[in-house]
């Protein structure tokens, strides 16, 4: 996997944008399973074990669920999103800017 460009963290997960034409599946792609709404958005899985891998859009890869990595990806967290929902144990970094809902539009 290539092209990580930011990373969100919510509670329960963190994604790591990527820029469509630079990521690829390296191996595994036989194992994708896809859903996708009307409106183009949808998600990918491991079909073997149920793993939701990435996030997609009009079939191309723009984030991948950093809990499927082997290895360190080597980036910060950039954001942390849905924190006005967060569980109350959660502790979220100081320094990473937070928003209550959904970041805005090029945040």
């Amino acid at each position: 996997m290539i092209g990580i460009t930011r990373i969100r963290s919510s509670q329960a997960s963190a994604y790591a944008l990527v820029n469509p034409s630079e990521f690829r599946w390296v191996c595994g792609k036989d194992y994708l399973t896809t859903y996708a709404s009307q409106q183009g958005f949808g998600l990918q899985f491991c079909r073997q074990c149920g793993s939701t891998l990435c996030g997609i859009y009009e079939n191309e890869v723009h984030g991948v669920t950093l809990g499927c990595l082997n290895e360190d990806p080597k980036i910060e967290i950039g954001r942390h999103i849905f924190v006005g929902s967060k569980a109350r144990w959660e502790v979220i970094p100081e320094g990473v800017t937070q928003y209550q809902e959904h970041a805005p539009e090029n945040a």
